[in-house]
């Protein structure tokens, strides 16, 4: 797996992500107990690292927590691994209920969250320190200062290397670093061949029927103008690409079956083609999707390719 250096740090990271969200959950699979989970976690993870990924993404509301503390299994089975590898955890969301009954559904940048979720993160991975630390979505009621303040506790008792956000824009990144003395390396956003509207806002500009009415035009530009690593979250798009008959699926069928490869690979190496260095955020479970995804390392597609996939995800052709 090749690596590439977040920007404004030292850290050496495989181009691809594994995410580590569905490892606490078995939604999908209610029929796993806690036992089959932990050891089905240990699998994935094993795979992701043999296919070259040091990567790792957490988040404090994976599986409630769970997630987080399953992925810790893996320091039984490779002592001395926790330095070999980068562990990313996100904060910022509360469900409801939490902490009293009657408590809605919100988002919470306030100093005593972000400190005792970050401390919570570290006590469920079983380690001293976060990588990287990100702020999950946008808090309207954000005050910066209380952010700089965590952040900078953080920092200085080494528990956090690195910062940066999920979700955000370029004015919510702005405000952020209007007091935040720490770089912000990071922005996490959904993107994928079917949710492209972070580049599609690029090119629809000045016309008067926009397929879709999308805000947040030129954060992907102010990333990569401010030296913030894009990261791509729901990469595959849950599948979705794969309708069967689909132009979609026509053009990545007629693309992987020429170069011998997955369809993943190439959903995958189309956002790592991006000269924004984008890494994508696998999320799977099973090992062999995992190796089907890491093909795209070897890939690099054409612009015709490139273009091709653009078009046909976006379901029009270009202005």
């Amino acid at each position: 797996m090749q690596k590439q250096k977040l920007y404004n740090t030292e850290i050496e990271a495989s181009r691809i992500i594994y995410g580590c969200m569905n490892l606490g959950n078995n939604r999908n699979r209610p029929e796993l107990n806690d036992e089959e989970m932990r050891r089905e976690a240990v699998k994935s993870v094993n795979a992701a690292l043999e296919h070259g990924i040091n990567f790792f993404d957490h988040a404090d509301i994976y599986g409630r927590g769970k997630s987080e503390e399953i992925f810790s299994d893996i320091w039984k089975a490779h002592p001395g691994l926790r330095d070999k590898i980068i562990m990313q955890s996100k904060c910022g969301i509360r469900f409801a209920g939490d902490p009293a009954s009657g408590a809605p559904h919100r988002f919470d940048f306030t100093y005593e969250h972000i400190t005792n979720s970050a401390e919570g993160s570290l006590k469920r991975l079983k380690t001293d320190y976060l990588d990287v630390l990100l702020l999950h979505r946008p808090d309207p009621l954000v005050r910066p200062e209380e952010v700089a303040r965590a952040f900078d506790d953080l920092h200085k008792a080494g528990k956090v290397k690195y910062f940066g956000v999920s979700n955000h824009t370029a004015y919510q990144i702005d405000l952020l670093k209007k007091y935040v003395t720490q770089p912000l390396v990071v922005n996490q956003l959904e993107l994928n061949l079917i949710h492209s509207d972070l580049i599609n806002a690029g090119i629809i500009t000045n016309q008067r029927k926009p397929e879709t009415f999308i805000r947040g035009e030129g954060t992907l530009e102010y990333c990569r103008l401010n030296d913030i690593t894009v990261q791509a979250w729901s990469p595959l798009a849950l599948g979705e690409f794969n309708k069967e008959g689909s132009d979609l699926s026509n053009v990545i069928s007629e693309i992987a079956g020429r170069r011998n490869v997955s369809s993943e690979a190439i959903v995958t190496a189309w956002l790592l083609k991006h000269p924004a260095k984008i890494q994508p955020v696998i999320g799977t479970r099973r090992p062999e999707r995992i190796a089907a995804v890491c093909q795209a390392d070897s890939i690099e597609l054409t612009r015709e390719e490139w273009y091709k996939l653009f078009i046909a995800g976006r379901g029009e052709d270009l202005p």
